[in-house]
């Protein structure tokens, strides 16, 4: 069965990569994890400043650890003691010469959507970094900007408790449309293509389901 989910994202991965490129970003295909891994530290020269965007995907790379070396400067949010010196690393984040982050979805029509609770994602995906390299597996692909939304909802109670956010969703598994100063779903960006600033982004599309 495996296989046959492999061949289906394989042939997703093809297709997105071709629209993605025909939008003005860099996009190119990776395997596995492992892949993207090795992909996304070969963009990256040793000195660079790092940021990192919260994600599932970029977790299970061990992606923290090898920024936390002498070889780069890392932007380092998850080393901080409160959410007042985490905003801070947010902020700083922003000049960064390379965001390296995860998606919510990308649609068939190239733009590539993400919600935040704090927004630090959102922000340095739009502007701020001088490069910025996102990583999403094949199973975020849908169709539209509603279908985008519609997945974005579906996982914010994943991402909830991944956080530890006390919120309804965390409870229910389904999107309670709460306002809390707590919720996941405080800032949105869409980014429609890659044409303004050429080379800025590049998205690597895991050719199998990865993350939420």
């Amino acid at each position: 069965m495996h296989q046959i989910k492999k061949w289906y994202y394989e042939k997703v991965a093809d297709e997105i990569v071709k629209i993605l490129n025909d939008k003005g970003y860099d996009a190119l295909r990776a395997e596995s994890v492992q892949d993207a891994k090795e992909k996304i530290l070969a963009l990256i020269p040793e000195g660079s400043s790092v940021a990192m965007g919260g994600s599932v995907t970029l977790g299970e790379m061990g992606l923290v650890e090898i920024f936390r070396t002498d070889k780069y400067r890392f932007f380092d949010r998850y080393a901080t003691g409160s959410y007042e010196e985490c905003y801070e690393v947010y902020r700083q984040s922003m000049l960064a010469d390379f965001l390296v982050t995860g998606s919510n979805a990308v649609t068939r029509g190239g733009e590539i959507v993400n919600t935040d609770s704090s927004g630090n994602r959102t922000a340095g995906i739009i502007f701020g970094p001088n490069r910025v390299i996102i990583c999403v597996g094949a199973n975020k692909v849908v169709d539209d900007l509603p279908a985008a939304f519609e997945r974005i909802k579906k996982i914010a109670p994943l991402n909830a408790r991944r956080i530890g956010h006390r919120v309804p969703c965390a409870d229910s598994g389904f999107c309670e449309m709460c306002e809390l100063q707590a919720s996941v779903c405080n800032a949105t960006s869409i980014i429609h293509n890659g044409r303004k600033h050429p080379g800025r982004y590049t998205v690597i599309v895991i050719a199998d389901e990865v993350g939420f």
